[in-house]
């Protein structure tokens, strides 16, 4: 099963029309043969290969669950001035944006404990803002803990993610890859359809 939505040709630069507020769109991305790379993806790329075939599949299970819904109440409670959920191109979703000599986008996280998968995600923005020739820079907020992160595309970091973009695309258009338990299952939306016969045995 794969994805096939198309994706704009270019970004306008234009106010209303580069920051447009919208329904998030996690479907459309960049193109990798038959499989549409997103955000999100990258993200369960770093997490979870496993939970992006699922995904990736059309089997999600994340609407409603406990640890989705508290992240989306602390983004509304913490930062109320700032426009929130803006789609860019109608094509990625960023929790919120600001705008000074750089676009820069800012997503908002509870905890660090899968900052190297949150740095990713940002980074894909980023760098598909830049094939549009918008530059932007990102923002990891983390409210609870008060810090914050800068993360800045490097020719390296490009190299990286055009590889992960590859290798999204052969893990999707394989098998489901076996379960492996680790300690973030526990509070995974997924820990029942992965791991069905050790919750009923609990």
């Amino acid at each position: 099963m794969t994805e096939t939505e198309t994706q704009p040709d270019k970004m306008k630069i234009e106010p209303g029309s580069e920051l447009e507020s919208g329904p998030e769109n996690i479907y459309a991305g960049i193109q990798s043969g038959a499989v549409r790379i997103t955000g999100v993806k990258i993200d369960y790329y770093h997490i979870c290969h496993t939970k992006l075939w699922l995904f990736s599949h059309n089997i999600t299970l994340e609407a409603g669950h406990e640890n989705v819904e508290i992240g989306k109440q602390l983004h509304e409670d913490r930062y109320k001035r700032d426009g929130k959920d803006v789609t860019i191109d109608n094509t990625i979703s960023i929790d919120f944006v600001r705008r000074g000599s750089k676009i820069e986008l800012h997503e908002v996280k509870k905890t660090k404990k899968m900052e190297d998968a949150h740095r990713a995600q940002l980074l894909f923005y980023i760098y598909y803002l830049k094939q549009r020739g918008v530059s932007a820079e990102g923002v990891i907020n983390y409210p609870l803990i008060r810090e914050t992160v800068q993360v800045t595309l490097t020719p390296e970091d490009e190299v990286i993610l055009q590889n992960e973009i590859k290798e999204i695309e052969r893990i999707v258009r394989g098998s489901m890859p076996h379960p492996l338990r680790k300690r973030i299952c526990a509070k995974c939306a997924y820990i029942e359809f992965c791991f069905c016969d050790e919750v009923l045995r609990d």
